[in-house]
């Protein structure tokens, strides 16, 4: 990531408006978490082709990456433009799912970090209990 783009991040959708505003105290922190689990995010999976280019699984393979404390942390992003610098170190992961982070919440495990735009100045990292605190606020709003 060159300092270029970082500059020059100007938000493209909704997530990254609040992102955004996050980062420059427009809105609070709690403003921002009470929103999130609504927000549509771009979850890389590894593209694994299987004959004449069909997937050989029905199960998507997310990019996750152990954090320096042993944590594996699930890698979003707030569009598919804002993963393609990240992903060119990770070229098995040419493709995504566009989803709202509640759902991503309720297929993964427990114990899971999440990193929202990597590599961006704009993005946010969850620790496992936050995802935790986030899944829970997301079933209660889906009953």
């Amino acid at each position: 990531m060159n300092d270029q783009q970082e500059q020059d991040f100007e938000p493209r959708n909704e997530l990254e408006r609040q992102l955004l505003a996050t980062h420059e105290g427009s809105i609070s922190a709690e403003e921002f978490m009470r929103a999130l689990p609504g927000a549509q995010v771009f979850m890389p999976v590894e593209d694994n082709p299987g004959i004449n280019g069909f997937q050989e699984s029905r199960r998507a393979a997310p990019l996750s990456l152990e954090a320096e404390d042993g944590t594996q942390v699930l890698i979003l992003f707030t569009s598919p433009e804002r993963a393609k610098p990240f992903l060119q170190d990770y070229p098995g992961f040419a493709g995504g799912i566009l989803e709202e982070l509640c759902w991503v919440l309720q297929k993964m495990g427990s114990g899971y970090g999440v990193a929202i735009n990597p590599g961006w100045h704009i993005g946010i990292d969850l620790d496992p209990e936050m995802v935790t605190q986030l899944a829970r606020q997301a079933a209660a709003k889906l009953q």
